[in-house]
């Protein structure tokens, strides 16, 4: 079997990106300002795992002299996501139980999509290993949600019939302010539905107050979260 180096691999999925964009998006869709929906793209793409909304994105291209109205930002949006490009993760307010129509995250298809178009970046990969554990989540059959809470957010909550998990993922909990954050997120919510932090860390492993600790590889080979 044919090894590939990293360069070849990422040409490979760049080249996967141009033909979904070009063939699948721009000539299907007859879309003229092509330059204006690959800035949509790269904001998109460089704000994984971040809430943001279109008028987000257009308030950001108006800052770079290019205008863009919000109705717009949505329809290429929605061509991104029909494209299979982009994921939606909708917030779930976890007090009122109903599903916000404000405030959206977007992951990536493939986390590599996000390598090959804007470069290797290392601030980029927490936020890629949210992306991992999304797609790892939706495979399993789960719907997933970003949990809203009184005072913050939960990276994810995710159902399957009468399943419920919460996750939170974080790069390395070295210090004791993120462990604090990660956990005390989850003990905010009163219910006796399993609760993960998912990281890095070497020695990941154990139980605080009824919230496991895993590594991410694990996770991901792993046949069943609850």
């Amino acid at each position: 079997m044919q090894a590939y180096t990293q360069d070849e691999i990422y040409t490979i999925v760049r080249d996967i990106y141009y033909s979904t964009i070009f063939s699948d998006i721009v000539k299907r869709n007859q879309i003229r300002k092509i330059d204006q929906l690959e800035r949509v793209v790269k904001y998109t793409f460089n704000n994984v795992g971040n809430t943001f909304s279109a008028k987000s994105i257009a308030d950001y291209l108006k800052s770079e002299r290019r205008s863009l109205d919000n109705e717009t930002v949505y329809s290429y949006l929605e061509k991104l996501e029909k494209a299979y490009l982009l994921h939606r993760c909708s917030r779930y307010d976890l007090q009122g139980k109903e599903i916000l129509k404000t405030q959206e995250k977007f992951y990536l298809a493939d986390v590599a999509l996000r390598h090959s178009v804007l470069g290797y970046n290392a601030d980029s990969a927490a936020s890629s290993l949210e992306n991992i554990v999304y797609l790892e989540l939706c495979r399993r059959g789960y719907a997933v949600n970003v949990g809203k809470t009184a005072d913050g957010e939960i990276d994810f909550v995710a159902t399957r019939q009468n399943e419920k998990v919460y996750v939170q993922v974080t790069q390395e909990m070295k210090f004791e302010q993120t462990k604090k954050r990660e956990y005390d997120r989850l003990l905010e919510i009163r219910d006796n539905y399993p609760k993960y932090v998912l990281t890095t860390d070497e020695f990941a492993g154990g139980n605080y107050e009824g919230i496991k600790t895993m590594h991410i590889a694990d996770f991901l080979l792993s046949e069943t979260l609850a």
